[in-house]
């Protein structure tokens, strides 16, 4: 039988990494556990007209272009992360409200963010992402990029998705199987 005992060890905390041990009784013997943790992240499931917005974004860990979901980070560092103390489904929203204007110039309202999962990364690292679908937006077109930044931005069918996937210009694998879900239960529903 697994317990945790609540005691943890911060072994060593960067800007948006923190590695620490969690120690757990196990048939009667304590044992501790190396674990990770990063801030949580958002990805936003625009839908228009049977396709979904993708963006197209240069990524400097894959020294190219990557096709993914618009989104980002909950909490910028580990440090804003730990002081947080209310709900992480409305910082969440928060946080996709900026992402969707950031990188796509469109204006989101919190009411219309429906949350469709949330991804937990596995049992030793610690990173969600929050799943939004949104069909009530403003495309304004005026993004506000971060320093260094370049994302562009369009529509795509489930079979141009499919092919991406399957070409690897997607490469974030969790956003690939939440694509997948998201086709399997949502098809129908599509506006």
């Amino acid at each position: 039988m697994w317990k945790e005992t609540g005691k943890i060890n911060i072994i060593a905390t960067g800007q948006i990494i923190e590695l620490y041990e969690k120690e757990y009784e196990i048939d009667g013997k304590l044992k501790m556990f190396e674990n990770a943790r990063r801030p949580p992240g958002v990805r936003l499931l625009f839908e228009k007209v049977w396709k979904i917005l993708l963006t197209k974004e240069y990524r400097s860990e894959h020294n190219g272009f990557d096709y993914r979901l618009p989104g980002g980070k909950v909490f910028d560092r580990i440090a804003d992360m730990k002081q947080f103390t209310w709900d992480i489904l409305d910082a969440a929203k928060n946080a996709a409200i900026i992402e969707a204007q950031e990188e796509c110039g469109i204006v989101v309202d919190k009411k219309d963010l429906e949350l469709f999962t949330t991804s937990h990364c596995g049992a030793t690292i610690e990173w969600d992402l929050y799943y939004f679908i949104v069909q009530k937006f403003i495309l304004t077109d005026i993004q506000a990029l971060e320093e260094g930044e370049y994302i562009t931005f369009d529509w795509y069918s489930e079979d141009e998705i499919i092919d991406l996937a399957r070409n690897g210009s997607i490469s974030e694998d969790r956003t690939k199987g939440v694509l997948w879900e998201y086709f399997l239960k949502n098809k129908e529903s599509w506006v």
